[in-house]
């Protein structure tokens, strides 16, 4: 698609930068705005589960995270306020008037109208005097009476709790209602939202328990955390003693959030609502807005500009993310329907806007005249393995290769590919990941970082959604010689994946060491827990690639030995694929995926390497990949033994701004080289280095 004027060419270096990416994106809306500014509606057909009067409100609404913070810093002249600000100021006054042809109608039960709400009561709190007191009286009131009827509502007890509370909160600061009147209300959200804290400034989307697992990026930038900083911003002077709590929170937060940033701005996906694309670093623009302070080595402001910025750097290369007309498209680096969810009107990327409510602080302020730091790792190369104990993810980082490894979560409701959005094993900045086609075949399913499992020869498959037990244990890095030299955090998950089978899947994940850096391990322990003998069929994948040639799209050429693949001597382009029985590995000009199987043979297992070429526009990153995976097939015992396996994931990405070739990283010796376990009897005598599993 064209890159989009003003953001694709932009370098965000300062104020002036970030402002003219925010315009940019505003502009191209203009032309879709009703002639009463109270809906925007993109040339576009698809729909979604709610009316399409609330789809176009979303267009209306969702610009404001954006309008309300300029017109609060006074960041754009008068030519500029009238193009851009009026109409959303006469759109308030006609979206909520019952009497005008563009009233957005009343709010039912459940209803989008809801979160779109929070959206306008920011733009209230942040510019009262244009978005309000500047109203006709009528306006005024209808207004008013709009946004208060959103109480007395059945709301879902998530971060939508979040949007009445914003909500109350404009109504008593901006539209006149008393404190008093609301205060309860308000307490009684605020209260029930305090049961999904989950310790260290993570919350959950809801109450986390054995119905309900769900710790991503609403948990921070795109919901909680950022609407818990507003509220520091604006609520102050009502409720200092909550303020407080939540700054504390935002700082704890703060400290491991920053983690799920690659030092390239690349942020790692996972979960829903990914169209909303650079909102992943909203939490940073909100805390520069609320002027949180945050805890070393979050402290300098430099640091956190630096996390900002760098994000939206990597979003303006990204030209697929608009339509032909600049404006923003269903989809995460191109447009792409099968990652959606139902709830995702044409208008709803921009919920991305959340990240530029710091066009608001004056270029003056001390934020934006701190000199860009970058990632506060004290050498960015060195391996770094973090656990994040309440979002049960373990953060693996280096410059070659940014992912987290997962076993805890899932989404309770019916959500589209939901397996894939919380379920798979590992999700990288770099590689992304992919959500399925359908559910017939392998290349539908796309099991990247994931195994599929079938009990009836292939006909039908499930892999991992919903996790009965989850807990953190350790691994150890071993010297026979002088004994444990490195601890590791592991991630154990149990599933089942029949309820008319007891069959029962343990899968722990060990995470990159010192001496293996560029691999993980996952061991499987497969039970039939009946005592029925059983025969599955398994495909596990590695980590999906970009699986066509750099030069002109072609196909990859199959090589019969990695050192074939690895060869150097005439290009520094490693593109490839290899299968062997034990192992499949793809090179590609994007980095290098593969993955092996690690276990001695054992009665009962047979494995084989094979890529795997699923339907295009699985991955949220490629349009076109390939999948290194391994099939084995599982004869389970009939009297309660298990069957246990351990398999090796080797990745290293290849970040074209960096010019780091593979040649410079030795991949074909690292990819030998490959994670020794101590339960393995290959090679345990000749080697120094092991893995314990404690």
């Amino acid at each position: 698609m064209p890159p989009l004027k003003d953001f694709s060419d932009n370098q965000f270096l300062d104020h002036s930068d970030f402002k003219k990416g925010c315009i940019a994106l505003l502009q191209k809306l203009r032309p879709y705005q009703s002639k009463g500014g109270a809906r925007i509606r993109l040339p576009l057909a698809t729909g979604t589960h709610f009316d399409d009067i609330a789809a176009q409100l979303e267009g209306f609404a969702r610009p404001l995270w954006a309008v309300g913070a300029l017109l609060h810093g006074e960041g754009i002249c008068d030519e500029e306020v009238k193009a851009l600000t009026d109409p959303y100021v006469r759109g308030l006054a006609n979206g909520t008037d019952p009497n005008h042809p563009e009233y957005w109608g009343p709010v039912v039960v459940r209803d989008q109208r809801m979160v779109e709400m929070e959206i306008i009561s920011f733009a209230l709190l942040a510019a009262p005097e244009t978005m309000f007191h500047n109203q006709m009286p009528d306006a005024q009131q209808n207004i008013t009476q709009w946004l208060y009827t959103l109480n007395g509502k059945d709301f879902p007890t998530t971060n939508w709790l979040w949007f009445r509370v914003m909500t109350n909160l404009a109504l008593v600061k901006v539209c006149g209602i008393p404190h008093a009147d609301l205060e309860q209300a308000m307490k009684s959200d605020l209260d029930a939202m305090e049961q999904f804290y989950l310790g260290e400034g993570w919350a959950a989307d809801g109450i986390w328990n054995d119905n309900c697992r769900q710790a991503d990026y609403y948990s921070g930038s795109f919901a909680i955390q950022f609407s818990q900083l507003l509220y520091v911003k604006f609520a102050q002077d009502l409720d200092p003693d909550r303020c407080d709590v939540f700054r504390q929170r935002a700082a704890n937060f703060s400290t491991s959030f920053w983690r799920y940033f690659h030092s390239d701005g690349a942020a790692i996906p996972f979960g829903r609502s990914l169209t909303y694309r650079f909102a992943f670093a909203g939490f940073w623009s909100a805390a520069a807005f609320a002027e949180v302070e945050l805890p070393a080595p979050l402290h300098d402001l430099g640091v956190i500009k630096g996390l900002l910025l760098r994000h939206l750097r990597w979003w303006s290369n990204k030209d697929d993310i608009f339509n032909v007309d600049g404006t923003l498209t269903i989809g995460f680096v191109y447009p792409n329907m099968y990652m959606c969810e139902d709830y995702n009107s044409p208008q709803s990327p921009y919920w991305a806007m959340k990240s530029f409510v710091a066009v608001a602080l004056p270029t003056v302020h001390p934020f934006w005249q701190a000199e860009e730091k970058a990632l506060p790792d004290e050498d960015a190369a060195q391996l770094s393995v973090v656990s994040v104990k309440p979002a049960s993810q373990i953060i693996c980082g280096s410059s070659r290769h940014h992912y987290l490894l997962s076993t805890g979560q899932f989404c309770p409701w019916p959500l589209k590919a939901t397996e894939a959005k919380y379920g798979k094993f590992a999700y990288s900045s770099h590689f992304g990941f992919s959500v399925p086609t359908g559910s017939s075949v392998m290349a539908q399913i796309a099991p990247d970082s994931t195994i599929a499992l079938s009990k009836d020869d292939g006909d039908t498959w499930r892999v991992p959604w919903k996790f009965q037990d989850h807990k953190y244990g350790t691994a150890s890095l071993v010297n026979k010689e002088t004994g444990s030299v490195e601890k590791l955090p592991t991630l154990t998950g149990v599933w089942k994946p029949w309820k008319d089978a007891d069959i029962e899947v343990a899968t722990t994940l060990i995470p990159p060491c010192s001496r293996w850096p560029d691999w993980y391990v996952r061991i499987y322990k497969v039970t039939a827990k009946d005592g029925q003998p059983r025969n599955l069929r398994a495909v596990e994948g590695g980590f999906s690639l970009y699986g066509r040639g750099a030069k002109a799209g072609e196909v990859l050429p199959s090589v019969q030995s990695s050192t074939a693949l690895f060869d150097t001597s005439t290009s520094s382009t490693i593109e490839g694929t290899l299968e062997t029985p034990k192992s499949s590995l793809i090179g590609s000009g994007v980095g290098i995926s593969g993955i092996k199987h690690l276990s001695d043979l054992q009665s009962g297992l047979e494995s084989a390497g094979k890529i795997l070429k699923p339907d295009a526009n699985t991955n949220l990153i490629w349009q076109r990949t390939l999948i290194p995976t391994l099939e084995h097939t599982l004869g389970l015992p009939g009297n309660g033994d298990s069957i246990v396996f351990a398999t090796g994931v080797f990745a290293i990405g290849l970040h074209p701004e960096s010019r780091i070739t593979a040649r410079d990283y030795n991949t074909g010796h690292s990819w030998e080289d490959s994670p020794i376990l101590e339960t393995s009897k290959r090679n345990i005598a000749d080697t120094l280095y092991y893995i314990q599993a404690d």
